[in-house]
């Protein structure tokens, strides 16, 4: 796999640190630099697709804003129906929720009513772990809607928040680990 490590390595190289954003003391890593190589860009969704295309994906679901970048592509490839999970008064219609805390607030995704059927086997997609509130989130929402959460995926885990504790029944799948606050 030093190929995949190589891979990795371009991909961690193009995450850009950015200090102080959104309040003093935070170091936020923002993984849209990452569309700014396209190597990199494809690279991250490869090593997506290479591990979920032999796990009978039904559903791929991708959180906003940056979760929606990674995902869309992945359910392309894999053959797979795109569930965008949004942020409150974006999606018309019918809608499913759960609420969830983040590092800096309280908040609430949404998705369509309907769009996961019962029994279909959902990845879900995010661009960073950091509490794992949103993934949670993301994980019960899914169960709402009588779907299997076969993994969850993301870009960027950082370990020293202890993401990984809110969702000890899910596998987390992540290409790359960012330290710093």
């Amino acid at each position: 796999m030093a190929e995949d490590d190589a891979k990795k390595e371009i991909i961690k190289n193009s995450i850009r640190g950015v200090p102080n954003f959104p309040k003093p003391g935070i170091l936020f890593w923002d993984v849209t630099t990452i569309m700014l190589n396209p190597k990199a860009f494809k690279y991250t969704i490869d090593l997506f697709v290479e591990r979920y295309k032999d796990k009978q994906i039904d559903v791929v679901a991708g959180f906003e804003a940056r979760g929606l970048i990674f995902g869309a592509p992945l359910a392309l490839e894999l053959g797979a129906a795109f569930v965008p999970l949004r942020k409150p008064g974006k999606l018309p219609g019918e809608k499913i929720f759960e609420e969830y805390k983040t590092e800096y607030s309280t908040d609430k995704i949404e998705m369509h009513l309907g769009s996961i059927l019962p029994g279909q086997r959902v990845v879900l997609v995010d661009d960073l772990i950091a509490t794992g509130g949103t993934l949670a989130a993301g994980i019960n929402l899914v169960k709402k809607a009588g779907g299997v959460v076969v993994e969850a995926a993301c870009v960027i885990e950082l370990p020293f928040l202890k993401g990984r504790e809110k969702i000890p029944d899910t596998p987390l799948f992540v290409l790359v680990e960012k330290e710093g606050l």
